[in-house]
């Protein structure tokens, strides 16, 4: 089961046909091992990784690290499952160190961001504080580099 995640978190667009050959599995065992896995929740969905900034959309990121306030019966999970629900939070993510929360989100601009954070998210309840800080560059993401290597043309002989 190990070896069919790894294999797919690298390359979602894997067919059954290719893993089993890929593992010198029959196509049937590694169709029941996939079944089982969605059934269980080890597979959470299958993405595509997109490189906006390459093709030229409007889009803007941000990671946002948040201090709450634990409640005492459920610590943290309370607020994150109503931070979670925003569809504009992308992932969120429990975290040690300065702050508790970390998510990450997208919007078409800026102040987007801005409005997402002063309107919905500081006034709840639970939310001490929030840093905000827009990514500038991907250069890395979930395994892919982003970065087209183009030739120097300040390097000289």
């Amino acid at each position: 089961m190990e070896q069919i995640l790894k294999l797919l978190e690298k390359n979602a667009r894997l067919s059954v046909e290719d893993l089993a050959a890929m593992l010198d599995m029959p196509t049937q065992e590694v169709a029941a091992l996939l079944d089982e896995a969605r059934a269980k929740g080890y597979i959470r969905g299958y993405r595509t990784l997109v490189d906006w900034q390459a093709f030229g959309a409007d889009r803007v990121q941000a990671v946002i690290e948040l201090q709450v306030k634990p409640k005492k019966s459920r610590g943290f999970d309370e607020i994150a499952d109503r931070i979670a629900d925003f569809d504009e939070v992308e992932s969120l993510t429990l975290i040690s160190g300065g702050y508790d929360l970390q998510l990450v989100m997208s919007g078409r601009s800026f102040q987007d961001i801005a409005l997402f954070v002063a309107k919905r998210l500081s006034p709840l309840d639970d939310v001490l504080s929030t840093a905000t800080h827009f990514v500038l560059h991907t250069y890395k993401k979930d395994g892919a580099r982003y970065v087209i290597e183009e030739p120097d043309e300040r390097e000289y002989n």
